[in-house]
């Protein structure tokens, strides 16, 4: 319950960052403002930016701790504290949609080689083998540099460079051998079972078996698996974001935070911790409730854990 209550907390501060950058910050954190202003609460109006103590390039404005750049500028003299509520809801999007589509495409393809085997089996899985073969990371560092500046065609479909779905489209089918892995074996398990030969005599088809048979007793493994591929995708858009092939400024995500932020970590910090702190706590929780959907769906794997 605690895991689930910071989760829902961290998903209604980032979508209500529109609202704290029209009503409370009054600033719209995808404009550089680099000769802008801000009045702190006593009156005094001070620079977003100034010349560094060094004498070279120049400092943002640190946190306020008020309304106004509650956590300071950025380079370009935007407020931090907003583009991190922006950013995560991004970073969210991304990662439940491309969980989505790596559970999707898993089930599919899971179904397909465990329930019509032979030729099918075989050739699904030497994909699904070779992708496996390869880093996730490196896989997907490869995929995002070629599509970066062109986007994607597939058909009648485009998918532009500057859209959120490519990372979604990117990060969702690298994880789908993660998640087809399983619920093949699942099928397998399944398939065998009496009551599926029972439904085949019965003279059952093929898709009434999937629905009524086999499907039902599969999903629980995706519904599992799904909170863990959030997480993943969320690390992964992460990284791409923070070297720069992943979403596209002006617009935020946690990744391209932290990045700015590794530039003034000597000076300001909380550029690159707050987000930080915020994708590792989002991952965790994810994980923790998968965990908790695992023992709901089976407690004997409880059981089980303790026992070792």
């Amino acid at each position: 319950m605690v895991s689930a209550a910071v989760l829902a907390v961290i998903v209604v501060l980032c979508l209500l960052a529109p609202l704290y950058a029209s009503h409370i910050s009054g600033t719209d954190p995808f404009v550089a403002d680099p000769v802008g202003t801000t009045v702190l609460d006593d009156g005094t109006v001070v620079p977003l930016l100034q010349p560094a103590p060094q004498g070279v390039g120049v400092l943002p404005l640190g946190p306020t701790g008020q309304a106004h750049f509650l956590l300071g500028a950025d380079g370009d003299g935007r407020d931090i504290a907003a583009r991190i509520l922006y950013g995560g809801r991004n970073t969210l999007v991304i990662g439940v949609l491309a969980g989505l589509v790596a559970c999707a495409g898993g089930l599919v393809v899971g179904l397909l080689a465990g329930y019509v085997g032979g030729v099918v089996d075989g050739v699904l899985s030497r994909i699904l083998d070779v992708v496996w073969a390869f880093p996730v990371l490196m896989l997907a560092i490869s995929i995002s540099a070629i599509s970066f500046a062109s986007g994607i065609s597939l058909g009648f479909v485009r998918v532009s460079s500057g859209s959120l779905a490519l990372p979604v489209l990117i990060i969702g089918v690298v994880y789908v051998p993660y998640v087809a892995r399983p619920v093949r074996g699942a099928v397998l398990s399944v398939r065998a079972a009496d009551y599926v030969g029972a439904a085949t005599s019965y003279g059952a088809g093929h898709g009434r078996i999937i629905r009524r048979e086999i499907l039902p007793n599969v999903l629980s493994r995706v519904v599992v698996l799904f909170p863990l591929m959030v997480a993943t995708a969320m690390l992964l858009e992460s990284g791409l974001s923070f070297l720069g092939i992943g979403v596209h400024p002006p617009a935020a995500s946690w990744g391209t935070i932290i990045e700015d932020g590794t530039q003034l970590l000597r000076n300001r910090p909380l550029m690159a911790i707050v987000p930080g702190a915020l994708l590792a706590t989002t991952v965790c929780v994810l994980n923790i409730l998968g965990d908790a959907i695992r023992d709901a769906f089976d407690p004997k794997a409880e059981l089980r854990m303790r026992a070792r």
